[in-house]
């Protein structure tokens, strides 16, 4: 799509409602007047407003908006007694706890750009983004799941010539431990917090206000066809006037118990999740590990009332043995998306669970992660068949192959316009430049329809990218990855349907002379060597790949393969 794509071609080509929208979530509150301004003002806001409602239950720990704004500040005024400066990249390699919350909302607070990482990366996967965001300062959890985070980084960056707690990372200066034990070059939590204590509250608060709408918030990582991670950059004014957009489609209430299974890592779990809680005073109960025991018990215990999350979630919700012994009735809003939910799981949730909405949506870190959500009163069938329609003024066009809009019910690349499409990939002009047009346009990589009333349906994806249950993974992420095995000569990596996860990887791999690696080996050493929802389920070697006269990989001949 050229200069040359008129607006008015694409409205036409989505409907008028749904390509352009309305005013309707744009941010604005009932005065009309613009709420918060950027992250630390929403924090602000939140403390104020809903001083006295619960805004975090950890396990034990229950704390009100009052009490979470406090401890944000100080979080914000240890970082700046820590030298952070704004525009400083912070990361966040935790999972989700009430820490998570605090430390990434006090390092936007004093200026700096949020960086999370995936609790799923091993040590080199996470050192990559850290080494290529040039963060200053991380936050990482002490161990995890039985795996000790410190030591996995600390041996994937022990070579190099920096000064600072890792020498393979010469731009990290400081690393903070959310435990109370911390290795000698890194802090404790604790002890980092105390450093802020001597910082005034009148300067945390003149850096907060000194934040512009329009500076960066996050950098979101993510995969492309190259296989190189790539962050996407989005603004305090993006992120909020999103999310204002979602919880207001949404219907999220103050006073909702909010479940947040989705990892706070990922856009849908830290801003469908954290700051659209914020903006209507609804509790937040982080999950760190998706269980489908733990979620019954929470939703009983804590009355949950909103529980956002992949099909896979819900699904096993339903199927649960012992779900009818759980008190589920406060439940009354599920949002989850896919590019397939079976109708069936739609009227199970409806009809078993009485759950009054059932929403879908479709995004992607590139446009701050929502782009189309269904509306409320939508049919069953449009919310199991579709991701529903643009969100106000936001445009969608399905493109030919050479970049025009293509009309109804006809498949396309997906593109979007709006004013949450990222400022850019973080100091990678060329892949922006291959993924935005001139004239604001963001290329997707995803095939999808626009019907008559321009609901979107997801077809398929240009760029090979295969959700895990709701992880994206990327073939050319894991077969680069696994090239590295000294006895593999040529990957190539698949999705395949899995009945638990949705779709999983296989791999077809070509061994090197001599070698006897088997598929279980494999297996194992690309357990030991990357993300847990990037590892292949499945191998089968083959003598070589199926290519064309280019060179390129076949890969529609092997998905065809039995």
């Amino acid at each position: 799509m050229g200069d040359d794509g008129p607006r008015e071609d694409v409205r036409d080509s989505v409907g008028e409602d749904a390509g352009r929208g309305s005013a309707e979530g744009s941010g604005e509150d009932e005065r009309g007047d613009l709420r918060w301004g950027t992250i630390a003002g929403l924090v602000r806001s939140a403390a104020a407003q809903y001083a006295d409602l619960e805004a975090v239950v950890d396990g034990r720990v229950r704390i009100r908006y009052a009490q979470l704004g406090e401890r944000v500040e100080r979080a914000a005024a240890a970082c700046m007694a820590a030298g952070v400066e704004p525009g400083d990249r912070v990361a966040v390699w935790a999972p989700n706890t009430l820490d998570w919350i605090v430390s990434a909302l006090g390092a936007v607070s004093a200026g700096a750009v949020l960086v999370p990482l995936n609790t799923r990366f091993k040590g080199a996967e996470a050192a990559y983004v850290l080494q290529r965001s040039r963060a200053r300062l991380l936050f990482v959890t002490g161990t995890f799941l039985g795996t000790s985070y410190v030591a996995s980084l600390r041996r994937a960056a022990a070579e190099g010539s920096g000064s600072g707690p890792l020498p393979g990372l010469p731009h990290l200066e400081q690393v903070v431990v959310l435990a109370e034990d911390a290795p000698d070059t890194f802090r404790t939590w604790k002890d980092f917090l105390a450093g802020g204590d001597r910082v005034p509250a009148q300067a945390v608060r003149e850096r907060a206000e000194a934040v512009r709408p329009d500076a960066p918030s996050d950098i979101i990582f993510t995969s492309g066809t190259t296989g190189s991670p790539k962050g996407a950059v989005i603004t305090h004014a993006q992120s909020l006037r999103c999310y204002a957009v979602w919880s207001e489609l949404a219907g999220l209430r103050e006073g909702d118990r909010y479940l947040i299974v989705n990892p706070f890592f990922h856009t849908f779990g830290y801003k469908a999740g954290i700051l659209a809680c914020l903006m209507r005073g609804a509790t937040m109960v982080p999950q760190p590990v998706f269980n489908v025991d733990t979620v019954l018990a929470n939703v009983a215990a804590e009355r949950i009332s909103v529980l956002p999350g992949p099909p896979t979630l819900h699904q096993s919700l339903l199927d649960h043995p012992q779900r009818d012994h759980h008190d589920l009735s406060a439940l009354r809003l599920v949002v989850t998306g896919a590019a397939v939910v079976p109708l069936r799981l739609v009227e199970r949730l409806r009809g078993e669970l009485r759950i009054g909405t059932v929403l879908t949506a479709y995004g992607l870190s590139e446009a701050g992660g929502i782009v189309t959500m269904c509306r409320r009163d939508d049919p069953a069938e449009t919310v199991s068949a579709t991701s529903g329609r643009p969100i106000p003024d936001t445009e969608v066009a399905v493109l030919d192959s050479a970049g025009h809009p293509l009309p109804p019910c006809r498949a396309g690349e997906i593109a979007v316009r709006g004013h949450h499409v990222m400022q850019g990939y973080f100091e990678d002009p060329d892949a922006t430049a291959a993924a935005i047009t001139p004239d604001g346009w963001l290329r997707t990589g995803d095939v999808g329809v626009l019907d008559e009333r321009g609901n979107l349906r997801i077809t398929d994806r240009i760029k090979d990218m295969f959700i895990v249950g709701g992880f994206n993974a990327y073939p050319a992420e894991i077969e680069q990855l696994l090239g590295l095995h000294p006895d593999v000569a040529d990957v190539a990596v698949v999705g395949i349907p899995d009945p638990r996860l949705g779709e999983v990887g296989k791999a077809y791999a070509v061994r090197r002379p001599g070698s006897t690696l088997t598929a279980d080996d494999l297996i194992a050493w690309s357990r030991r060597e990357m993300a847990n929802y990037k590892v292949p389920r499945a191998v089968e070697f083959v003598t070589e790949l199926p290519r064309n006269a280019s060179g390129k990989i076949l890969k529609r001949e092997l998905r065809a393969r039995p």
